[in-house]
């Protein structure tokens, strides 16, 4: 197939590029660099089944010949991002998404939404089932991410009802491995670099916060399943072995050798107390679960840090 990936040159995306590309199909990657990085598709550049246009995807996107599918993934998608760039960022997911559909649209493709765990907000269900509508604060720091989200995914049921188009929804949980931005203000990145540099690790609150983490390689193959299925209703993908953010940072002092001390600082506004994915529709309908441990994961994301910082 000759897919799209918008945010191709992001953390996700270049994954993602790669795995489509090892699976012998052509990819047109779109980025516009906000967020993304050029070095996480340096390696692709000589690759004549990859082509990197640099382009804002909240602009029309015109392309020359057939598409097969629209993977959309581009967007910011760390707190530090939210309160940076609040606008772009309601911009990409809901003009970047019009206008990922419209090529989908018009080139009779079918269309792959990167949705996320943040539209169920600071959930009052757990684990939390696709069923569940979330708990979302609109006019609070986090909400330009999560209404921009939300927005997207009821966009594209409306071109799958309206124009026909064929869609799926991918709804992501936290997810690290190599090629994250080291200042991106999330828990893997943040927590991995400060113990490196011997720094104090922070842990927002008393840390009794849970969260689950997947590595990118079996995001990226819940994602590729998705893709080549007939589940057009939002599906969730992500690991569902859940920890506290203390247990996370005591686990990230052992693995690095450390002996940065921990450090506790106020609970950002609206941070989800619980995220834990129920997966029983990615097991049933897409044959899906997470293989990678998690110290096997964050062993191949260290040693990425560590060569980062030469």
């Amino acid at each position: 197939m000759r897919i799209v990936v918008t945010g191709a040159a992001g953390f996700l995306g270049s994954h993602l590029s790669d795995r489509l590309l090892s699976e012998g199909h052509e990819v047109v990657g779109i980025d516009n660099l906000i967020t993304g990085h050029v070095r996480n598709i340096a390696h692709l550049m000589g690759n004549r089944a990859f082509r990197f246009l640099h382009h804002d995807v909240t602009e029309y996107i015109y392309l020359d010949g057939t598409v097969d599918a629209v993977l959309h993934f581009a967007s910011p998608a760390s707190p530090i991002d939210y309160l940076q760039i609040p606008i772009q960022t309601l911009k990409v997911g809901a003009l970047g998404t019009h206008k990922a559909l419209g090529l989908s649209h018009a080139k009779k493709a079918r269309f792959l939404l990167a949705s996320t765990s943040e539209v169920y907000g600071d959930p009052l269900v757990h684990p939390q089932p696709e069923s569940y509508w979330g708990n979302v604060n609109p006019v609070g720091p986090r909400g330009c991410y999560d209404e921009a989200k939300r927005f997207a995914e009821a966009m594209t049921v409306a071109y799958r009802n309206f124009h026909g188009v064929e869609t799926r929804i991918v709804r992501i949980f936290n997810t690290y491995g190599p090629r994250m931005r080291a200042n991106d203000g999330r828990i893997v990145p943040s927590l991995i670099n400060q113990a490196l540099a011997g720094e104090p690790l922070t842990v927002f609150g008393d840390g009794s916060q849970t969260r689950s983490f997947c590595f990118v390689s079996d995001l990226v193959d819940g994602i590729y399943r998705l893709l080549l299925s007939d589940q057009s209703d939002p599906c969730n993908v992500g690991n569902p072995a859940e920890m506290t953010v203390m247990q996370f940072a005591e686990t990230i002092r052992r693995l690095t050798g450390t002996r940065s001390t921990i450090v506790h600082k106020p609970l950002p506004v609206d941070d989800p107390k619980q995220r834990r994915p129920d997966i029983s529709l990615a097991k049933s309908k897409l044959g899906w679960e997470p293989k990678v441990e998690l110290e096997e994961g964050l062993a191949a994301t260290i040693d990425y840090f560590r060569a980062l910082r030469g």
